[in-house]
Formats: C-alpha cells, sequence, structure tokens
C-alpha cells in the first residue's frame, strides 16, 4: 500500500499550470512544511514535502490554498528519475488525493489571497456565487 497522510504549512502560494491539449487541466505544485516531532541536533524542525495535484484538486489549491494555509493532505508517494547535465536525478513527490484546511478563521489567518476573509461569522468558507460546483465530495 502506497499512502501518505501530511499535516503542514504550504511555504509558498501553489504554481499553476494547464495541460496542453483537447481538455487543458490544471496542475498544481506547492511545497508543504511538516513540524517534526521533536527538534533535530542541527537545528531542522519540519521537513519538507513537494506536492503535486490535479484537474479538481488543482483548481481548489488555486483558488483556496496559499503561502502559510494549514492543510490536512492524503495521498501516495512518487517516485522517478530526471536527467541533469546527463546526470540522473532522483525525485520523491507526494500525488495529492485529498486536501482539506487544518484549522479554523481564527487560528491562522484565512484570508484568500487578495486579503479578503474567505470564512463568514460562523466559521463557514465564503462560497463565491460563480462556482459552477463545490471543490469537494
Amino acid at each position: 500500500m502506497n499512502k501518505i497522510i501530511l499535516m503542514g504549512r504550504l511555504t509558498r502560494d501553489p504554481e499553476i499550470r494547464y495541460s496542453q491539449g483537447s481538455n487543458p487541466m490544471a496542475v498544481a505544485r506547492y511545497t508543504l512544511a511538516v513540524d517534526k516531532k521533536k527538534k533535530r541536533d542541527d537545528g531542522i524542525t519540519a521537513d519538507f514535502f513537494r506536492i503535486v495535484a490535479f484537474d479538481r484538486l488543482a483548481e481548489f489549491a488555486e483558488r483556496y490554498l496559499h503561502k502559510g494555509t494549514k492543510i490536512l493532505l492524503s495521498g501516495h508517494v512518487q517516485t522517478g528519475t530526471y536527467e541533469k547535465d546527463g546526470v540522473k536525478m532522483p525525485f520523491f513527490e507526494v500525488v495529492a488525493g485529498e486536501q482539506e484546511f487544518a484549522e479554523s478563521k481564527g487560528a491562522g489567518g484565512s484570508d484568500d489571497r487578495n486579503g479578503r476573509n474567505s470564512m463568514d461569522s460562523d466559521g463557514f468558507m465564503d462560497i463565491p456565487d460563480d462556482m459552477e460546483e463545490l471543490p469537494f465530495h
């Protein structure tokens, strides 16, 4: 079984690209900083995971996730190699299967990218009127 569950904060805003072809698909890439339970001797307090999300999860990331957002993510690990200057380099990334917010409005600042508060007074996310479908199932 290849399954990973992580909780952490985005280190930067997601980078969004769209695939080419007749049915373009959104692809989001971001890095998640996951705190360690115990500080290592060398001072490292977090692990950093490269995350890739596709299609609706990528669109959700583009719209709602930004630097500092704390999320809970599950997915699977993908490994491979790429060539750089004639040398094969290994890579490791997590392919998102599910992602959701991991803290409430007051805990970590759930402002959207434009600085507006994206939650109403009851603590529920304000869903824009122009959204055709909800970004979760």
